[in-house]
């Protein structure tokens, strides 16, 4: 008995079998590879947001998404950057010594450029969303506060710098998040990577 196998033909056979098997692993690998990377809302919900600022009026504040927070801009004008010192007794923080501002933002303004503020804007109480309230006489809440921000859920006040007062549910500061300047009036939140002159 003679064998008459055509190694060839085997050969062909083997090699088209192989690369069947490998397209098929990957065919089936590659949901579970796709189901480890984020997906595209998931990236766009954590990617850096673009604002024009020449649209913030001074004494207005807009508002813009981040993160699937409100984070505000307020275009302070001289007089809102004036009452910012002089209530510093009444601050739980006035410092800003608890990091809740990146170094950059170390300061008595807590910004970048003093006349914009960039703030989260959820109180760090229980996570409520305070509202603005930019000129409100003092005798309306009982202090010397000259407006800012006010938590109606629990009561938190808080300055023009987003400064927390004393004697109120929430413990911090509202938060600064990571920012740039990418123009004389384009900011850029959520990434600060070149840091901030």
């Amino acid at each position: 008995m003679t064998d008459n196998v055509d190694h060839n033909k085997r050969r062909l056979l083997l090699a088209a079998t192989t690369a069947a098997g490998g397209v098929a692993a990957a065919g089936a690998g590659a949901p579970f590879v796709l189901s480890l990377m984020p997906s595209e809302r998931a990236k766009a919900a954590g990617a850096p947001v673009e604002v024009d600022l020449s649209v913030v009026a001074p004494g207005t504040m807009i508002s813009v998404e981040w993160q699937g927070k409100p984070v505000w801009i307020v275009h302070r004008t001289p007089e809102m950057l004036d009452l910012l010192a002089k209530h510093d007794e009444e601050l739980a923080d006035p410092g800003s010594d608890v990091p809740q501002q990146p170094e950059y933002c170390n300061n008595a303004t807590r910004s970048i450029k003093p006349e914009f503020l960039v703030v989260l804007g959820v109180c760090t109480h229980l996570g409520c969303s305070p509202t603005f309230r930019p000129e409100i006489a003092p005798a309306d809440l009982g202090s010397n506060w000259a407006g800012g921000w006010f938590c109606p859920c629990h009561g938190s006040r808080f300055d023009l710098a987003a400064r927390v007062f004393k004697g109120v549910p929430a413990p911090t500061n509202l938060i600064i998040p990571p920012h740039k300047y990418i123009g004389d009036t384009r900011l850029l939140i959520g990434d600060d990577s070149k840091g901030n002159a």
